[in-house]
């Protein structure tokens, strides 16, 4: 089983316009609502590709409720904590010939209290988990170092963890003394994390990667978007190439890549097959339009055009 954690998730709504004007009265013939955050992103691509998961993390109030609801009409075994405060919406607003502006609420305050209790679920529910995935910002309430807590609170466990988050919370990770087994930066968070720019060549991600800042974690997967991956697997490093697609979505991309990470390290298979996996996931999420969707039917034949190049480590 896979475990995925959304800490902050959200009802997203999708508002189609022909054009949005400001100051007046817009009128959408029609919205689409549907249980949204990283890590709920994650959880449909696992449920998608058959395999077992379990989604939890917080959820409060009506729009809390909708989400369960949707989630138990798609079979998705859930176990989330319940708060006081009310499940936050995201709004995104599609006009004009391909714009989207997005209005994102903060979301609900966690109490400490909550936080406990999630923890415990998070710990229990772990137990019976292969792989847990951690994906997404943190809540208000929940201090930038609430990752770097949850890793300590799985360390007893089996589980591999893979974190796909960015800015403090993820640098109070690395520096932390608990390190997850994979971390998915894009080259945007990796500048921010190291203050490096213009990492496009292998040698400089090479040593990028090599700092000490990323010790401890044996799978570091930089995505590349069409360019594909950059991966450093314990003392190795991998170029990972994709085969050029035709774009519907490309939202929830690097959420399907995590989904892929996770199949693949639950069911234990070697490193190639983990990457290409990975990328076949991401790569069919582009393909829909749906965000957090995927075709597995489609999935043996992206897969064997992904090429895994293991690179020099001579830095």
């Amino acid at each position: 089983m896979i475990l995925t954690v959304t800490l902050n998730p959200s009802v997203d709504i999708a508002y189609p316009l022909d054009s949005l004007t400001i100051n007046q009265v817009n009128r959408c013939p029609f919205a689409k609502k549907t249980a949204g955050g990283k890590g709920l992103n994650v959880t449909r691509v696992i449920q998608q590709m058959a395999v077992p998961v379990t989604a939890t993390g917080f959820l409060g109030g009506p729009l809390g409720i909708f989400i369960k609801e949707q989630l138990a009409n798609q079979q998705i075994n859930q176990h989330f904590a319940t708060i006081q405060d009310e499940t936050r919406n995201c709004i995104a607003i599609l006009h004009d010939n391909g714009q989207q502006t997005e209005i994102l609420e903060t979301g609900p305050m966690i109490t400490p209290a909550e936080l406990a209790e999630f923890e415990k679920i998070v710990t229990t529910e772990a137990k019976q988990a292969a792989v847990v995935t951690l994906s997404g910002s943190l809540p208000k309430g929940a201090p930038h170092t609430y990752y770097a807590q949850l890793l300590t609170d799985l360390k007893d466990t089996s589980a591999k963890v893979i974190l796909d988050t960015s800015g403090e919370s993820l640098k109070a990770v690395l520096v932390g003394n608990i390190k997850p087994y994979a971390i998915k930066p894009n080259l945007d968070e990796l500048t921010e994390l190291t203050g490096k720019k213009s990492l496009l060549d292998d040698l400089q991600l090479i040593k990028t990667l090599s700092q000490p800042l990323f010790e401890g974690i044996p799978l570091i997967l930089v995505s590349l978007g069409n360019e594909g991956a950059f991966v450093k697997f314990n003392e190795a490093f991998y170029r990972v190439k994709i085969p050029k697609i035709k774009v519907v979505n490309p939202v929830g991309s690097g959420d399907s890549t995590v989904a892929g990470l996770a199949i693949a390290l639950a069911r234990g298979a070697e490193i190639d097959e983990t990457l290409k996996t990975a990328m076949t996931l991401g790569m069919l999420n582009a393909l829909e339009s749906q965000t957090g969707a995927v075709n597995p039917l489609n999935f043996d034949t992206y897969f064997k055009q992904i090429v895994v190049i293991k690179q020099s480590g001579d830095h």
